[in-house]
């Protein structure tokens, strides 16, 4: 499977390179040289580390990954000659060498994931900070603070919090899931819980809450909220947790909504995304965006089977084009077709991840895989929503696909944390196995008694 991943992106770099330029890329040995590379790397530290684990988590990280340099490769000579923009994609590359040494480095010193548990007001407290990091920094372009700069360097705190608050929520929801489950008072029909149990959801609440006002990240707010009332409604299976998060969440989002400019320009470029077309007096107050117009015709343009890849004109979009937004170049140039297949490979990560939360046996491996492959899913779902226009767009990086660094290493540490506990569920089960054959094979000597008989 890792060997059609690797097959692929280097036909996909192949083929793009064709259709830009009339012949093959001038890189395109080093880039397959890389790409086998990568992948061996990758592979070698599976099979050391963690050779239980479930085989097809690393070929669609990989394989997700891949699609990532060949869409920015194709997408970079598009900028170059519209905005005259550096290449995107030869530090995409080193940031993908980056992540996988990153992840092969957790499977070799995290044997164990139930260590985690032990860290539970650590892993509290890294990910507070990384939350509330980025609104003593000055915001970006368009006006969310989701960067922290060091000197030359900058990154995205709200990826790694997304690792590091399910770790805590894991080790948090453990201990607490029976008394969340079982006690609480009737009404409506709904068994709704105590003021005492009630507190964490409402700390959560707040506290996303604080980072939609201060830091105008509808993103990271929507992300970090909703797994926490998912991996909430999988430790005690209590509907009235999911009917309280929804409220909330929809009380908030409109307080917010109505009150911060930023935020409201993004459900206006939802609700009206053809109105930017509009003469400026025309136009509703606060919408500067045409994003949402570009996106819904590159989507258009590409149909069932898209323009071909290299084809499109995906840089109409602008800079999004390589973080949320690259979504509309594989719908615009593959479409359809291309758009359901990239968001399989998606499901099917997400589907591994929680076939290794139901294999585990210990509630806090279960919780941790469910928690990591969820925040996956929402992330997705977010990003995609909102480029499709299903809700507004939030800005959140595309996992795996989009450029950025933050966001390559962050994910390839969640998936080195799937790969540690699938492998011990897999250890596990294969243990037993093994145990079943061998009492078969070897059966036990009758008693004495019996052997007279």
């Amino acid at each position: 499977m890792l060997t059609l991943a690797v097959a692929v992106v280097v036909l996909g770099h192949a083929s793009a390179g064709l259709a830009l330029s009339g012949e093959l890329p001038g890189q395109l040995l080093g880039f397959a040289a890389s790409q086998v590379c990568l992948a061996a790397a990758a592979h070698l530290a599976v099979r050391r580390y963690t050779p239980y684990a479930d085989p097809l988590i690393l070929p669609l990280a990989f394989l997700l990954t891949g699609l990532s340099l060949v869409l920015l490769a194709r997408l970079d000579p598009a900028y170059a000659a519209r905005y005259d923009s550096a290449p995107a994609s030869t530090g995409q590359l080193v940031w993908t060498v980056l992540a996988v040494a990153a992840a092969v480095l957790l499977l070799k010193f995290l044997r164990n994931y139930r260590r985690l548990q032990r860290y539970l007001y650590v892993a509290m407290a890294v990910s507070l900070a990384l939350l509330m990091a980025p609104a003593f920094f000055p915001g970006d372009t368009y006006g969310a603070k989701r960067w922290v700069y060091l000197g030359p360097f900058s990154f995205q705190p709200g990826e790694f919090a997304k690792v590091t608050i399910v770790i805590f929520f894991a080790a948090f929801l453990v201990p607490r899931r029976d008394a969340l489950a079982l006690t609480g008072r009737r009404v409506l029909g709904l068994t709704l819980p105590h003021g005492r149990h009630f507190g964490p959801i409402a700390a959560v609440w707040l506290l996303s809450l604080l980072v939609l006002v201060f830091e105008r990240d509808l993103g990271t707010s929507l992300l970090f909220f909703g797994v926490f009332i998912v991996m909430l409604y999988i430790a005690t299976e209590r509907t009235s947790w999911v009917v309280c998060g929804i409220a909330m969440a929809a009380v908030g989002a409109t307080a917010v909504g109505a009150t911060e400019p930023h935020v409201r320009g993004r459900i206006l470029a939802w609700l009206h995304p053809f109105d930017i077309y509009l003469p400026p007096d025309q136009r509703p107050p606060g919408l500067v965006s045409d994003q949402a117009a570009q996106a819904l015709f590159g989507f258009g343009s590409g149909g069932v089977t898209g323009t071909g890849l290299g084809q499109g004109h995906p840089e109409l979009i602008g800079f999004a084009g390589r973080s949320d937004f690259i979504l509309t170049t594989v719908g615009e140039e593959l479409g359809l077709a291309g758009m359901t297949a990239v968001l399989l490979l998606y499901t099917l990560l997400v589907q591994r991840g929680l076939r290794t939360a139901i294999a585990c046996d210990n509630p806090f491996g279960k919780l941790l895989a469910a928690g990591l492959s969820l925040v996956l899913a929402l992330q997705v779902f977010i990003v995609t929503a909102g480029v499709t226009g299903l809700m507004p767009f939030t800005g959140k990086a595309l996992p795996f696909l989009a450029q950025g660094g933050s966001s390559m290493v962050a994910n390839w540490l969640l998936v080195s944390l799937l790969l540690v506990v699938s492998h011990q569920a897999g250890a596990k089960h294969q243990a037993r196995t093994d145990q079943f054959h061998h009492d078969i094979a070897e059966p036990t000597n009758p008693s004495p008694k019996l052997s007279r008989i």
